[in-house]
């Protein structure tokens, strides 16, 4: 199964959250892994707000983006080509999405996975509208990081 990951539904394969045991479910069947180019940045970003906000700490961070940045290597990483511009932008027209939420829905439209996985309702609404098959992961159960054995 290839499989499309928005930042909100990725990140829980790292941090516990509503929904991480079913994304570590998902990523176990899948033969390909699809993702936006902004996945990095904002999974980037997560983390970090996370550690200024004393949520997690500068060691588990290090070894959280390390994991990340292991699984991006071997992950389909779509660019944001003309084709994915003229996608999201169709998906601006047709809903509320912001910005960089359009890219998210414009590339899996591209990449066109057997499931586009978010946790961001908007995102979900806006993908089912453009005919991708779509699942929220939150429903799923709570686990903890699934790629390092740090613990805060």
């Amino acid at each position: 199964m290839r499989l499309f990951f928005d930042t909100s539904a990725f990140l829980k394969r790292y941090v516990d959250d509503p929904g991480s045991g079913r994304v570590v479910e998902l990523m176990s069947f899948a033969v390909g892994v699809g993702s936006s180019a902004l996945v990095l940045p904002e999974s980037v970003s997560t983390l970090r707000r996370l550690v200024r906000e004393n949520g997690l700490a500068e060691d588990a961070y290090c070894c959280l983006k390390e994991a990340i940045l292991t699984d991006l290597a071997n992950a389909d990483i779509c660019d944001l080509t003309p084709t994915v511009m003229e996608h999201s932008i169709r998906s601006l027209e047709h809903s509320t999405l912001r910005a960089l939420d359009a890219v998210h829905v414009g590339s899996p439209c591209v990449y066109r996975p057997d499931l586009f996985i978010t946790a961001d309702a908007r995102q979900a609404g806006a993908a089912e509208r453009e005919g991708l098959p779509v699942e929220d992961p939150s429903r799923g159960l709570n686990v903890g990081c699934q790629s390092c054995s740090h613990e805060d």
